[in-house]
């Protein structure tokens, strides 16, 4: 954009060189036209100064503000990906031989250490099962079979576990020349095939996604503790996992969080190397949506999109019917039947962007932006003694307090319209005139925010996050991580231990009916009875 306006200067300046004026008419036009030129070319420059000038305060100044006020997170970064080791083929670090017997590979060599240990899981029948189902006589026991071995992880250390199942047979039928034999129930694996245990990908994700640890990392920490777990076969892990038992409980999430009536919604770019259609330096979205301050549980849903067009939160958001609290991208427009509330901590930036340094105010003379500044401060300050009020009176103390406040801004805003604006301060009056619609639909609920805080904050893990890993390799494994951050976020949210919450999913989920059920799910979502008992016991 400011390379088109840069050529359209050049090309004017360019013909007015060639002109010839000869009577005094095209003399006078001609000077007139270069006034011109060479206001626009004033004005230009001045814009590139206050760039450099803001440039140089996120770089070098204080990232901190009189009033605090969440920053811009960075625009560009890479995308925290489990998919860039990602094989279909990578294979497990342990082998099975003719025997049934795991045989340890050279790869995943497991050290029988002081910090290792193995432990025997017996599962047995009851007293009460130890009867033929066909004559009701007696079972007597005939021996235990080795189902499979799970590496289970504990702080801090690994052990390998053995499934023993238990098997009977009824002696009676046996002499009648008819076998009937009762094995205990095991629980399902997590992954057929796979020697990992629930505990284990639920680390191997607490360290991706909550602490920031690439995979090339733990590849080196799980050594530590004595066997080798590749980055292709944790990427492995993590995308199967989330695809075969996270996306579910995803689903559920996002039918519940568009039963809401306040949402908050934000996006931010992301970069995947192989997409179809886009070359590797094409940004993509990671979305945010989270619920409001209704005085429900939480939910943060991401959601990975390949573009940034409003498309993508019309089709998130379809069947949602209440109040979007969003920046001022015009996108969130398209979405249909809500009451989109503006972000007052976005038009408070603005304002701050066109303040000018110190150094160009040696008289410390208060400005138009540092005014708008101030207005949004004092918004914010009422906002703040409302807060622990009851919805009814705090509604009631936002229309007597803050519509004032709101009326006097506009009636100054549209007398400093009268005056003339370059830059920053241009700007932001520009934005703020653009998005006046949207600026008040805050008073119109007492469970609205005054800011689209709640969404940037949601989004936050994810782009400090960015910063430490390497760039996506495939929009699958893009999926997979904007399912497990919205589940260790919303567990996060709603005050669970996000590793704790990733465990008793990933150890639940496989022995449950959930796709013939789905109602089941209810159980494990971070606010329900059960996953507090689940919290409570341990």
């Amino acid at each position: 954009m400011r390379e088109a306006a840069m050529q359209k200067i050049e090309t004017s300046i360019s013909e007015l060189l060639k002109r010839q004026p000869v009577t005094e008419q095209e003399k006078d036009a001609y000077i007139q036209d270069l006034q011109k030129a060479l206001r626009l070319l004033l004005e230009e420059v001045r814009d590139l100064e206050e760039m450099v000038a803001l440039l140089q305060k996120k770089r070098f100044g204080s990232s901190s503000e009189a009033t605090p006020v969440q920053e811009e997170e960075e625009p560009l970064g890479v995308f925290p990906e489990a998919e860039l080791e990602y094989k279909e083929d990578a294979p497990e670090p342990f082998k099975k031989d003719q025997r049934g017997v795991h045989k340890i590979s050279e790869a995943g060599r497991w050290k029988l250490t002081s910090s290792n240990e193995t432990e025997d899981r017996i599962f047995d029948l009851d007293e009460e099962e130890r009867i033929c189902p066909r004559c009701k006589g007696k079972l007597v026991w005939i021996g235990k079979e080795l189902v499979r071995e799970v590496f289970e992880y504990r702080r801090p250390k690994l052990k390998l576990v053995r499934y023993w199942q238990m098997s009977y047979k009824c002696p009676a039928c046996h002499k009648k020349g008819r076998s009937v034999i009762v094995r205990a129930s095991v629980p399902k694996p997590l992954l057929n095939h796979s020697l990992v245990a629930a505990s284990v990908v639920a680390e191997i994700m607490y360290q991706k996604y909550v602490n920031a640890m690439p995979l090339y990392r733990q590849e080196a920490a799980w050594k530590q503790l004595g066997v080798t777990f590749s980055r292709t076969t944790m990427a492995r892990w993590i995308i199967r996992c989330a695809e075969d038992w996270l996306e579910p409980l995803w689903n559920a999430m996002r039918k519940e969080l568009l039963q809401r009536e306040v949402l908050h919604a934000d996006e931010t770019v992301v970069q995947v190397l192989k997409e179809n259609g886009k070359t590797a330096q094409s940004k993509s979205y990671m979305w945010v949506y989270r619920t409001g301050m209704d005085g429900l549980p939480p939910i943060v849903l991401y959601d990975y999109q390949p573009g940034r067009s409003g498309e993508y939160p019309k089709k998130f958001l379809e069947g949602f019917h209440g109040y979007l609290h969003t920046d001022g991208y015009a996108g969130y427009n398209q979405v249909p039947d809500i009451n989109r509330c503006g972000c007052w901590a976005h038009l408070r930036r603005k304002f701050v962007e066109a303040m000018p340094a110190a150094s160009s105010n040696p008289k410390g003379l208060l400005t138009p932006a540092q005014v708008g500044r101030d207005y949004c401060d004092q918004l914010f300050a009422a906002e703040k003694k409302l807060a622990g009020l009851p919805a009814e009176e705090r509604q009631k103390q936002r229309l007597a307090v803050e519509k004032p406040m709101l009326r006097a801004f506009w009636c100054w805003l549209e007398e400093l319209e009268r005056q003339p604006l370059a830059g920053n301060l241009k700007k932001a009056v520009q934005y703020a005139r653009k998005q006046q619609p949207y600026m008040e639909n805050y008073l119109l609920d007492p469970r609205c925010q005054i800011s689209n805080n709640l969404a940037e904050n949601a989004i936050r893990p994810f782009t400090v996050g960015r910063k430490n890993w390497l760039f996506s390799d495939t929009v699958k494994g893009a999926k997979a991580s904007a399912v497990i951050y919205s589940l260790v976020e919303t567990a996060g949210a709603n005050g669970l231990s996000e590793r704790g919450y990733l465990h008793i999913v990933l150890s639940n989920l496989p022995s449950m009916d959930f796709r013939q059920h789905p109602e089941l799910l209810k159980d494990l979502m971070p606010w329900s009875d059960y996953m507090r008992s689940c919290f409570e016991q341990e």
